[in-house]
């Protein structure tokens, strides 16, 4: 619950801060930098280390690549068929294909199985959407960004992102059987912890939700896709079409069927894509996917 209430209550903060003009009109952007070059490489540094290699890592990690994939195929083409932006269509692709699975997902997740659903989360958060934002959705960020986008340019920037690089470090632990100083692995979560009230507050500095907004329409195809479709596809190649079940899978379906990642959001805003949207995307997904999920629980639990 205190999770929950951290939640709004830095989304509120953020938007109260822009609206009484207390911090600056560059405060979200500098948010966003430590976020990405200080928090998040961080968050890497403390948790992949700590991942056990097994058979049981496919269907958690596949959740991620899944939508992901999912997101790419939809928004790729249809917004080629409708001619939309680069911008948009890279906006849509990330927002679509990246779910909230660690904040959104750790109290909704804990509450409804405990300690073994938490295990679950970790594998899909983690060797999952974290390393799929930092690889292909970098990216596609970088792809559909202003500016140049050929390929060295593009490879520039994603070995020049910092969870990439932390990611990557993080991998050579593992591969050497690093064992990483508890005090330094300590640093390294006290700065995780800051992803998550740094980045709401950033997307609340950034909201500003017009009823007559363009954005509205773009915003419900990322938002079915995201909270609908994702986790329908997961329901049924998972437990119908492979025949898998057990607390791991219905936890599975609960992830794929979470917010919109704030991260992503944060990404989109720092490579220039519709970041206007992709907050709008963020802030109203939210707390739509707490119906949402009820909703899946329901499904899982009661007619499946």
């Amino acid at each position: 619950m205190a999770s929950i209430i951290l939640l709004f209550l830095c989304l509120f903060l953020g938007f109260i801060f822009k609206k009484s003009q207390v911090f600056p009109k560059e405060t979200a952007v500098v948010l966003n930098k430590f976020v990405i070059y200080i928090s998040l490489p961080a968050m890497a540094l403390h948790y992949l280390p700590k991942i056990q290699i097994s058979e049981k890592l496919f269907f958690p990690i596949g959740v991620a690549w899944i939508g992901f994939l999912l997101s790419f195929l939809l928004f790729y083409f249809l917004g080629k068929w409708l001619k939309w932006s680069r911008s948009l269509i890279g906006c849509t692709i990330l927002m679509g294909g990246l779910g909230n699975t660690s904040f959104v997902g750790i109290p909704v997740i804990e509450a409804i199985y405990g300690k073994q659903g938490l295990e679950t989360l970790v594998l899909v958060d983690l060797p999952g959407t974290f390393i799929t934002l930092s690889t292909v959705g970098v990216l596609v960020a970088a792809t559909y960004s202003r500016g140049k986008t050929d390929l060295n340019q593009i490879t520039k920037r994603i070995l020049g992102f910092p969870p990439f690089i932390a990611f990557c470090v993080g991998i050579l632990i593992i591969a050497f059987s690093i064992q990483v100083p508890e005090v330094i692995d300590s640093v390294f979560e006290k700065l995780s912890a800051t992803v998550t009230p740094l980045a709401l507050v950033s997307v609340g500095f950034q909201l500003n939700i017009q009823k007559r907004s363009k954005h509205w329409g773009f915003l419900a195809l990322v938002l079915t896709q995201q909270l609908i479709v994702w986790p329908l596809f997961i329901l049924l190649f998972f437990r119908i079409i492979l025949g898998q079940s057990g607390v791991d899978i219905d936890v599975c379906v609960m992830e794929a069927g979470m917010a919109p990642m704030i991260t992503a959001a944060i990404v989109c805003s720092a490579y220039g894509l519709k970041p206007r949207l992709s907050n709008m995307i963020v802030s109203i997904g939210i707390p739509l996917s707490f119906l949402t999920l009820a909703i899946w629980y329901y499904i899982i639990t009661y007619i499946l």
